[in-house]
């Protein structure tokens, strides 16, 4: 007679879960670990010993735990979290890219997580976020992010009375650089210009580059069009040194134009254009040998 083939055995669930590639973990209502799989020791580097019992957001990286308990408490009040994101501070001290799907079971008084960790992609999406908002060159945000965050400073309340104030500087004489020592050397003068406005501000303010020679600086806290000038000559003068060429030394200077908020403009399109109105109408209130021989034709991102 023919053999009946044997009914496989099914190893035990828990055991299915520690095969799995993600991380799988149980929290009561208060958010203590009540069960981790194998790969949340993995990737997290804790064992189950140290794990189990401990609060959830005891591992979740400080800046991200608000978020995070806001998502839990969506879960425990019905919804089905996919795709969360969050960090976790691994056992030696690195963040932890991870990406959430949980649910809530009322019946048995817990929330069921599991976690892919995404630490290489955040990092590659972060990359190319970073491109997509900094100039190439200097590394300054670039037009785009420059808008967001004029947008974001005039919507945000003033505290203290507190204002906020446009520089738009063009520098006058690069194209002489570029004629000297071309679009190489210019790049570097560009480089040297953008470290000398950097280390000419506060590290809230915002320095960015959106033309081939054309910065704006954004004065946050800036009290009045008096600190603007302030600053805006402070600048001009860590402009004047001279740039060192390979056959020899060049001098540039800047014309800048200043908007305040809100008496020139409510709106960063309105700012920006009131201040590059300013720019253009000293520039061409300046000698011709003074400002140059005009901007250079290179344009930024």
């Amino acid at each position: 007679m023919p053999r009946r083939p044997m009914t496989p055995t099914l190893p035990p669930a828990i055991e299915l879960l520690d095969l799995l590639p993600d991380a799988v973990c149980v929290v009561d209502a208060d958010g203590r670990f009540l069960y981790v799989s194998a790969s949340f020791e993995r990737i997290l580097g804790y064992s189950r010993e140290e794990i189990l019992g401990r609060q959830t957001f005891d591992l979740v990286h400080p800046d991200d735990r608000a978020a995070t308990r806001q998502a839990a408490g969506e879960v425990m009040a019905g919804a089905l979290q996919r795709h969360f994101r969050n960090r976790y501070v691994h056992r030696d001290g690195h963040s932890v890219d991870i990406q959430w799907s949980a649910r809530w079971h009322p019946g048995y008084g817990v929330r069921v997580a599991i976690g892919r960790e995404i630490t290489e992609l955040r990092q590659a999406e972060r990359e190319l976020e970073h491109r997509a908002s900094h100039d190439p060159l200097t590394g300054l945000p670039n037009r785009h992010r420059l808008h967001a965050e004029l947008r974001q400073a005039i919507q945000r309340p003033a505290s203290d009375g507190a204002g906020l104030a446009v520089l738009y500087v063009d520098l006058d004489g690069f194209k002489a650089a570029n004629d000297r020592g071309g679009h190489d050397v210019g790049d570097r003068v560009l480089v040297d210009v953008a470290a000398r406005l950097l280390k000419g501000v506060r590290q809230h303010d915002l320095v960015a580059r959106i033309g081939g020679d054309e910065f704006v600086v954004l004065l946050r806290g800036c009290r009045n069009i008096h600190a603007a000038r302030t600053v805006a000559e402070a600048l001009r003068a860590r402009l004047q040194p001279p740039f060192q060429l390979p056959d020899g030394p060049i001098t540039l200077d800047a014309s800048i134009g200043i908007a305040c908020h809100p008496h020139d403009g409510g709106t960063a399109e309105a700012l920006l254009s009131h201040a590059d109105r300013e720019m253009f109408a000293i520039k061409h209130r300046r000698p011709r040998d003074a400002r140059g021989a005009g901007r250079a034709s290179s344009r930024a991102g």
